[in-house]
């Protein structure tokens, strides 16, 4: 299987297209469709691997690493998700938003809150606290 096949397949398992995941690595228009005939570079493979949480390695060799990646956390899509769960047709004000934050962002950082992030999604808190702002 070639690096871009690879990558399209990965990307179809999570439910994302090409152009989706071009978007969301912050590459140029149609970068990953070029890998069909061409190499990428190492800093554009890294994003595309970050893109879809696995290694850089993973999609070159199909391997499985034993330190693959793990999905950050961010916040402002678990509050998304909490919205869904009031009674307010899933809309939470700026200041129950704060608030919240506040409070995921204080658990998760805390150690009980890090352990049981790992143990039962196989996530972590991304490089600024949790809160997304990539």
């Amino acid at each position: 299987m070639t690096l871009f096949e690879r990558i399209k397949k990965l990307s179809k398992e999570q439910g994302i297209s090409l152009l989706q995941l071009n978007d969301k690595a912050k590459l140029g228009k149609n970068a990953i469709y070029k890998w069909k005939t061409q190499t990428p570079s190492t800093d554009n493979l890294q994003k595309v691997a970050d893109a879809l949480n696995v290694t850089a390695d993973y999609l070159l060799s199909g391997k499985k690493q034993k330190n693959e990646t793990t999905k950050k956390v961010n916040i402002e899509e678990l509050l998304d998700g909490t919205a869904m769960l009031t009674d307010r047709d899933g809309e939470l004000t700026d200041s129950d938003r704060a608030a919240l934050r506040a409070l995921i962002s204080t658990y998760l950082q805390s150690t009980e809150g890090r352990q049981r992030l790992k143990k039962y999604s196989n996530m972590e808190l991304d490089d600024n606290g949790g809160n997304g702002d990539d």
